[in-house]
């Protein structure tokens, strides 16, 4: 399996395997194993973010999950997509290409387009995609998810459990 294939699977679905925004976290670290904590700082508030690899996981304190991707080589849990890394930098010329070969529809999301990016969300899933721009150049993706996972968090005036 390739990236795009990865890509265009999420863009479709909203989904990778088990992860996905509003996905359980019992659910998502029996697949995958704990993750690691990004940036563990001495004030440990809500929302917290999660890896595996270049798989982020946002944790809200009821523990819902929002995934991301970026970087020049993009790892990926192997349980998910059959192998870790994948080469990044992909083309928005590519990524265009791929989702309508899938017959994934698309259109562009003017919330996140502007000065050097520009972005497209897959209509069905939500799913945005969020191109880099370097002058003189083409765009470059930079990240991609789902959308925000809107809800009234009922662990608001819990206090936070540990995940």
């Amino acid at each position: 399996m390739e990236l795009l294939d990865v890509l265009t699977e999420l863009a479709q679905s909203g989904q990778l395997g088990p992860v996905s925004n509003g996905a359980a976290w019992d659910t998502v670290t029996a697949a995958l194993g704990e993750p690691f904590e990004v940036g563990v700082g001495k004030r440990r508030s809500w929302p917290r973010l999660f890896a595996h690899g270049d798989l982020e996981l946002s944790i809200c304190r009821c523990q819902k999950i929002i995934l991301q991707t970026w970087r020049d080589v993009i790892e990926l849990p192997v349980g998910l997509v059959g192998r870790e890394a994948f080469p990044g930098n992909l083309k928005y010329a590519d990524v265009i290409e791929s989702l309508d070969r899938a017959g994934c529809a698309w259109q562009p999301y003017t919330p996140l387009t502007f000065d050097n990016q520009c972005a497209v969300q897959a209509t069905s899933s939500g799913v945005v995609f969020v191109f880099e721009v370097p002058e003189g150049e083409d765009p470059v993706l930079n990240v991609m998810g789902p959308p925000p996972h809107q809800h009234d968090c009922p662990a608001i005036a819990k206090t936070p459990a540990t995940p």
